[in-house]
């Protein structure tokens, strides 16, 4: 029995995608090549722009009001006229809207900066921008594409998870940016798969447990049990002792290494879920994690759902592109087609069940032992 739910509205999803994605593609094939390969070569200058602005807190401090540039930098402790030139570039894309000269406030975008909203993207944009995450596109991007070497590693002297052990402040920023992720795939993953199947979900690599969180609170039967890095579950756990939420009392967690030990599932009514957990390792790592999921899964009639991106066999589309490369850029591991993924799940010694569809940027892959 299929584990997919809303089936025409993922279809209308995807049409809608790629009728965005064709419409997105109009005004770089009207324009002229110079110009839009300048544009291209230019685009830092709006990424650092949108840093500037998370950093300094700009949408927050904005809250619901209309502020001047002037007033605005009052209470950023910045220089007026270089906030509002700062603010009308932002707005000239579509983040924060002017609404008289040099006066602004937030509009849809810009409320995802917002750092005490739920959905806010602000973690991603500071970890994404930040100096330790910069460096590696910045200096070592040749180097690295010439080598096949991580950036990372060439610019660090170490793996990306290594350094997360011993950059403590580094490492709560990649946590919060993790958790965050929620917020670019939508809600489609609590919706789309009918996770009413099941009584406990075992979330691997799930960071603060937001994700487990959005799918028990849907499912008032379902319990969730998170396993992350210790100083993961730690900060997870000062968490939501800090920030109550509904369904969080089902929400218990589990400090360990996936690489070596998995919980194990205890019937058919369990499953687990890796999101965006599989792509940040190589091929060879992903296989060995999977054989430990087969080995924890036994055969218990357990399934597995893999929440991750699969890009298109020809004619990847920006996004997939992008965090591939992200992925070569910071770690060893890479975004992939579903002949891809094929490969390593039966490597893995796992079958790949279903894959359900989602109103977001990803798939579900539903496992299951061989």
């Amino acid at each position: 029995m299929t584990l997919q739910m809303n089936t025409g509205a993922v279809r209308r999803f995807a049409k809608a995608m790629k009728f965005g994605a064709w419409l997105q593609s109009i005004p770089g094939k009207l324009m002229p090549a110079p110009f839009r390969l300048v544009q291209i070569g230019s685009a830092y200058w709006q990424s650092r722009a949108l840093f500037v602005a998370a950093r300094l807190d700009v949408a927050t401090h904005l809250g619901e009001e209309c502020l001047s540039a002037a007033e605005l930098a009052g209470r950023l402790g910045a220089s007026g006229d270089a906030l509002g030139r700062l603010m009308r570039l932002l707005a000239a894309i579509g983040v924060f809207e002017e609404t008289a000269p040099m006066v602004f406030r937030n509009n849809k975008l810009s409320h995802y900066l917002h750092s005490d909203d739920p959905h806010s993207v602000r973690a991603m944009i500071l970890l994404h921008n930040s100096e330790t995450m910069s460096r590696p596109w910045f200096e070592q991007l040749e180097a690295g594409i010439r080598s096949g070497t991580p950036p990372f590693l060439l610019a660090h002297g170490e793996e990306l998870f290594d350094y997360l052990d011993h950059h403590a402040d580094f490492d709560r920023l990649f946590s919060g940016a993790m958790d965050s992720v929620e917020s670019l795939a939508g809600n489609g993953f609590t919706t789309d798969m009918d996770w009413g199947r099941f009584d406990r979900l075992i979330d691997l690599g799930g960071s603060r447990g937001s994700k487990a969180l959005a799918i028990v609170q849907r499912h008032p039967g379902l319990s969730a049990l998170v396993v992350d890095r210790p100083q993961v579950v730690e900060e997870a756990q000062h968490y939501w002792a800090n920030h109550p939420a509904q369904g969080v009392e089902r929400l218990h967690f589990e400090a360990g290494d996936l690489l070596d030990s998995i919980p194990a599932a205890t019937g058919p009514r369990d499953i687990y879920l890796l999101s965006a957990v599989l792509h940040a390792f190589d091929d060879a790592t992903c296989v060995r994690l999977m054989r430990q999921l087969r080995a924890a899964m036994g055969d218990s009639g357990a399934r597995a759902a893999v929440l991750e991106m699969v890009v298109p066999e020809t004619g990847a589309d920006v996004a997939s592109a992008s965090f591939d490369m992200q992925m070569f850029v910071g770690c060893r591991g890479r975004e992939r087609t579903l002949s891809e993924w094929k490969s390593l799940i039966q490597a893995g010694g796992l079958a790949l069940e279903e894959v359900v569809g989602l109103r977001s940027l990803g798939s579900i892959l539903v496992l299951r032992s061989t």
